[in-house]
């Protein structure tokens, strides 16, 4: 049996896009944990249209990391998947995940992210044309909003801290060595369709990182590869630089704005509308 455990948070309009493929084409061995919190939607009475396979619980609280860990207490199955209610993965990437995992020699694994750019403007296009050659592309956990733990790997850490990234402070749980990213699977992610809502989502993953840092500071010799070194021999090719100008840009604003909200204590919760549009089926390929 293989676990998965989605927090959706006013996600009617895209929760079906995500459960459909694992209701249609498993065999009974998934269960889905569907903890709709804080909605003020239809995301639960979508949900439960699916039938027994989902369990949906709902809490008033309008937070992921108390919904991830309700899901927990629901959930007594390994391996346990996380996922993001607006993302698309498959049964056979479930699957792969979960094979993976069995072998016990890794603890954390997560599939290869594809960014689906239907819809985007030209800017976020180059933005993520640049992105794709980065190493922190190919990182799954936080990369692809679908992460597996071993149930060894989910004894490494207690309850979900409240923190604003969560797959960050997950993926930090683990040494290099321990997590894994799958290149024969992938799950499809949707990315904000405007620069203006791309710069809102980095600078909540900047205040995630920052948050992380602050907090727990020793998780960071569990990083990995970073971006800088292959950032700079990009700079050797002309052609890419319009995408490079375009990427340093929206990440200096979304790491100024993020520096200036912490400063000032607030706390907003940058979530993108734009990529909340479900897309046809011939799109998603």
């Amino acid at each position: 049996m293989i676990s998965i455990v989605v927090p959706a948070h006013n996600e009617s309009s895209v929760i079906a896009r995500t459960l459909n493929p694992w209701v249609t084409n498993s065999s009974g061995e998934i269960g889905v944990v569907v903890v709709c919190n804080g909605c003020v939607d239809d995301t639960a009475n979508v949900a439960r249209r699916f039938g027994p396979t989902v369990h949906v619980v709902e809490s008033d609280i309008a937070s992921k990391t108390d919904a991830l860990n309700l899901g927990d207490q629901i959930s007594g199955v390994f391996p346990r998947i996380y996922a993001d209610a607006d993302i698309v993965i498959t049964v056979d990437a479930i699957r792969a995940l979960a094979r993976r995992l069995e072998q016990g020699d890794v603890l954390a694994v997560a599939p290869t992210p594809h960014i689906n750019l239907t819809g985007c403007s030209w800017l976020v296009r180059k933005y993520y044309g640049i992105r794709s050659r980065l190493p922190s592309s190919r990182e799954g956990i936080g990369g692809s909003g679908v992460y597996a733990l071993s149930e060894a790997g989910r004894r490494r850490f207690g309850q979900f801290p409240h923190v604003i990234a969560d797959d960050t402070y997950v993926r930090l749980q683990f040494k290099p060595e321990e997590r894994e990213t799958l290149p024969y699977a992938r799950s499809t992610v949707f990315p904000p369709r405007t620069v203006l809502h791309l710069i809102a989502v980095r600078t909540r993953a900047y205040r995630g990182t920052f948050e992380l840092a602050r907090r727990f500071p020793e998780l960071r010799v569990n990083k990995g590869e970073g971006n800088n070194r292959t950032l700079i021999a990009l700079f050797k090719k002309p052609h890419l630089w319009p995408g490079l100008l375009i990427y340093c840009a929206v990440n200096i604003a979304a790491r100024c704005r993020a520096t200036i909200d912490l400063r000032s204590g607030v706390h907003r919760w940058q979530r993108d509308e734009t990529s909340r549009t479900a897309l046809s089926a011939d799109s998603l390929k």
